[in-house]
């Protein structure tokens, strides 16, 4: 990828100029959707409420829109001026099952329900995406689909769009390329982190209930006790990663809940572990998969004890396609400056879904920069945080670099291979 010259030089496309400039103009309006659905966050596949905020926002930009049928998605599609190819821009709309704790005037006023992870702001940044879009439709060359997806925190509400037909088009060809953004308060304001290759990892869970005998805690030698036993294959497990994947191919392994018994005299009859692996690639995946087993049954039998393994597959990784991702960065370059959009050298254990359509359509997902002001990025709360709190600036931003990822798809010859 090579460094851009910024905007307003001579090789700034016709098609994004003014471009940054309508999206700040249209910032008010995404931050009043934003903080509305932020108001009233709604959990899982069911976003009843969400999805006619969007649908409001969305009438009468001329809009082709479809809702899903198990799920409370919306798709948009937008036909330009003329033939090209058809780009898909994503925003998750779901909010995560925990308590907020930021203070805001707006924050959450539904129990138990927050949207700690941004994807009330991805929601806003994409419907600012489609008007900047909409009043650009004599410069588009092709169509974009806008997907605003439920389910992202649970349920792989992208696996269900893409059965619900989200990638297909009316003439067959179906999407060509495909972007997503997520914030976060890693990095400044309005700055755009991106890689080729793995950007997300693959997260699967884990259960082990380890099987002993019950009995008296004052007699430990006349029962089997799986508690000893549980903390050994905890610590077992670390060693087997970092003594048997390559650190070159990483993988992390975390057990976030023991849970034995019920008093502090009664030696429970089985413990149980729960917890995550996240790996990049299918060979360390599956390498995992099987240390887990292996390391959990040997121990425990190792004790006289038994290990029922159960490992529950999750999120594919996010995979991004080099050639898409070249592209995506020379827009925001163009857009925004070369020095606000920079190379990730690594990628983030996290999950997402958005995995799923990558699997199907080459593109790319980045980061969006969006610290709060007085605070340093290393140290603000970011996403799952029950403190985090984004900067809205940063969605006029995202907005644009939306909208020219579109538009610059138009220009470009198709870069895959």
């Amino acid at each position: 990828m090579h460094a851009a010259s910024p905007v307003g030089d001579g090789t700034t496309p016709e098609v994004f100029r003014g471009l940054l400039a309508d999206a700040r103009a249209a910032l008010p309006g995404m931050v009043a959707l934003r903080r509305s659905i932020h108001r009233h966050p709604e959990t899982g596949a069911h976003l009843p409420r969400t999805q006619q905020s969007v649908l409001a926002a969305l009438d009468g930009l001329g809009l082709d829109l479809a809702t899903g049928s198990r799920l409370s998605s919306v798709t948009a599609r937008l036909e330009g001026a003329r033939p090209g190819p058809t780009v898909l821009l994503r925003a998750d709309m779901d909010a995560l099952p925990m308590d907020e704790e930021t203070g805001l005037d707006f924050a959450s006023s539904v129990p138990g329900a927050m949207h700690a992870c941004g994807h009330d702001t991805h929601t806003a940044m994409l419907v600012g995406a489609a008007r900047l879009l909409a009043a650009r439709r004599h410069l588009l060359a092709g169509r974009v689909v806008f997907m605003f997806q439920p389910a992202e925190e649970s349920g792989g509400g992208a696996r269900h769009m893409i059965d619900d037909g989200v990638l297909e088009t009316p003439d067959g060809s179906g999407v060509t390329a495909a972007f997503a953004l997520h914030v976060t308060t890693r990095f400044p304001t309005g700055t755009l982190h991106l890689r080729p290759g793995p950007t997300f990892a693959a997260s699967d869970g884990l259960h082990v209930a380890v099987r002993g005998r019950g009995g008296h805690a004052s007699a430990p030698h006349r029962a089997l006790d799986p508690v000893p036993v549980a903390c050994e294959i905890v610590q077992a497990l670390q060693t087997m990663v970092t003594r048997t994947v390559d650190v070159f191919d990483p993988a992390v392994v975390t057990v976030a809940s023991i849970h034995a018994g019920t008093t502090g005299n009664v030696i429970p009859g089985t413990a149980e572990i729960h917890g995550t692996f996240r790996t990049l690639t299918p060979a360390a995946r599956q390498q995992v998969r099987d240390g887990i087993t292996r390391v959990a049954q040997h121990v425990a039998a190792a004790h006289g004890a038994h290990a029922d393994v159960t490992l529950t597959e999750g999120y594919p990784p996010v995979v991004n396609d080099p050639a898409r991702t070249a592209a995506l960065h020379d827009a925001a370059a163009l857009l925004l400056g070369p020095g606000r959009v920079h190379l990730l050298p690594d990628p983030f254990m996290g999950a997402e879904d958005f995995s799923y359509v990558l699997q199907q359509v080459p593109g790319a997902m980045a980061f969006l920069g969006a610290c709060p002001p007085g605070n340093a990025p290393e140290a603000a709360p970011d996403c799952h945080c029950d403190r985090v709190v984004f900067d809205e600036d940063a969605m006029a931003t995202g907005a644009a670099v939306h909208a020219a990822a579109a538009l610059r798809a138009g220009t470009l010859p198709d870069p895959s291979p």
